[in-house]
């Protein structure tokens, strides 16, 4: 079976399916898992490593049935690396390799750890296509599993919420949806000749522009009522607030690619921030 269409052999393969691994996509999942970790407190390296993992086979699920769909089945992108083959071949790994590492969560930890991680190789499988058909799902999804792997990361450590995680988690899926609203506004033209109903479609470039910004603002205050209110989350914290809001001055009048770009990287800042000021409690 050809794995990959434009390469033979086994070279030509495995180029194919790490073409699937989009760091830009895939690395925020990863870290957000492990700051769950680092914000549990006490880290157990085995576990944290067997959750880091099961979200790359998520995330790297949602990337391959994502191209298989869009090339494959919807012919809407112009080229895709792997062949049906490929992409069905890919996609039974990594739930295999997902399978695994809930497995392992399961027998190290408890049930409801694996339990807890579930969900995001199921938003990753469904993004394509029943998520992405409606403003909600192709707004939120990508937000929910990143919010999905902070609350796993650290419930596989504390096998426990408390509130400080649920308060971020909270932070995370507001900035990170109105990040999303302001990239859908890069294909605003090509959704609305196919009726993909994405946020900016249904309300408009400009009023979805205005809602991102209403999420940014509320994300920005939760971050910092967390860092005053909760002790769990050192005051520290509300620098992240800071340097995302500084990214946020210049990206909020960009065209949408270009504020988009500055607004992944501010979200990367922010997250930076939040991480040093859990681990290092400067002011603690």
């Amino acid at each position: 079976m050809a794995v990959a269409r434009h390469e033979t052999g086994v070279v030509g393969a495995s180029k194919a399916l790490a073409s699937q691994v989009h760091p830009v996509f895939m690395l925020p999942p990863l870290a957000t898992s492990l700051f769950g970790a680092v914000l549990a407190g006490t880290v157990d390296l085995r576990v944290a490593g067997l959750h880091t993992l099961a979200m790359f086979f998520a995330v790297y699920t949602a990337h391959v049935k994502d191209g298989y769909v869009d090339f494959h089945v919807r012919g809407e992108d112009d080229d895709h690396p792997l062949t049906v083959g490929g992409c069905r071949g890919a996609l039974l790994a990594s739930a295999a390799g997902f399978l695994a590492c809930t497995a392992g969560l399961w027998l190290l930890v408890s049930p409801l750890a694996a339990l807890v991680t579930a969900p995001t190789w199921l938003i990753g499988y469904t993004h394509a296509p029943q998520l992405d058909l409606n403003p909600v799902g192709a707004t939120m999804g990508y937000p929910t599993g990143i919010a999905l792997a902070l609350l796993g990361g650290y419930y596989v450590q504390a096998t426990s919420f408390g509130p400080q995680v649920l308060g971020l988690a909270t932070v995370f899926l507001l900035l990170l949806t109105g990040i999303k609203i302001i990239d859908d506004e890069t294909d605003f033209d090509y959704d609305s000749s196919i009726d993909k109903r994405t946020v900016a479609v249904v309300l408009g470039p400009r009023r979805a522009r205005q809602l991102a910004l209403g999420l940014f603002a509320l994300a920005m205050v939760g971050v910092v009522a967390l860092a005053i209110a909760l002790p769990g989350i050192p005051p520290t914290a509300a620098g992240g607030a800071v340097v995302f809001g500084a990214v946020l001055a210049l990206a909020y009048r960009a065209e949408a690619e270009l504020a988009t770009m500055l607004l992944i990287r501010g979200s990367y800042l922010f997250l930076a921030v939040l991480v040093a000021a859990v681990w290092f409690r400067p002011l603690v």
